[in-house]
Parts: C-alpha cells; structure tokens; sequence
C-alpha cells in the first residue's frame, strides 16, 4: 500500500489527519505524552512536520546544569524517534519513506520533521464517495 504512487490518491486532509495521528502515537510511545500543537504540510515527496512538544520532566530540570548530557539523550530520542515515524509512515498509512530528518529546541519545545518520500505524493481534492 504505497501512496505515493501506485495505490489510489486521497485528499490532503484525509493524509495529514493520517499523519498526524501516527506522529502523536509515536511521540507517546518515546515521551510518555503526546505534542501539544502540530501542523502538517505536504509538497510533492516531502512531508513538513512542526510540532510543539511537552519536554520531559526529567530533562528539563538537568538542561541548566548538564545541558552537555540532555543534549546527548536528545539526540539519542530524536534518532529513536526517526526510526520509529519511518516504520510506522510505511506500516499504517503505505507511504514509501526514504529519510526522516528532524531537530528539535528545548528551549520552546519546538520540533521541525521533514519526511521525504521515494516519490511525490498523488493526491485528490476531493473526498471521494463510495
């Protein structure tokens, strides 16, 4: 089930709606809660992902003294969390992603995620009825 191609195109709503739902799952999964704010834009085979995260506890009360190790088990989430939006973009919507890339603040808990697709998405205006 490839939608970036091959298999019948849906409309952009009905595909961010998808997306969403699968990077706040994901994020939960990591974080133990899931964003607060998000907004999904598609553009031919990327896909645009800013989200407003809540920063974990834990993390946040060392950022001003060690920021040097939350750093590092930022990078080391972010990397869990690529893997994990790739497997489950291809596993429950279809899509064939070829690399997430993704970074992220702590200081406004702000995260941008791009995910570019082996081909450009195809697309419906309309809903169509059965």
């Amino acid at each position: 089930m490839d939608h970036s191609g091959s298999t019948p195109p849906r409309t952009p709503g009905d595909l961010k709606q998808e997306i969403l739902r699968v990077y706040n799952a994901v994020n939960q999964g990591i974080a133990g809660v899931g964003v607060s704010r998000q907004r999904v834009d598609l553009v031919g085979d990327r896909i645009l992902i800013l989200a407003k995260h809540q920063r974990v506890k834990s993390l946040a009360a060392l950022d001003s003294a060690h920021r040097e190790i939350t750093r590092e088990v930022d990078v080391a989430l972010l990397d869990e969390g690529k893997r994990r939006l790739a497997q489950e973009l291809k596993d429950k919507i279809g899509l064939a992603v070829r690399v997430v890339l993704k970074d992220y603040d702590p200081s406004t808990e702000i995260a941008a995620t791009v995910v570019v697709l082996d081909a450009p998405l195809v697309l419906t205006e309309t809903r169509r009825h059965p």
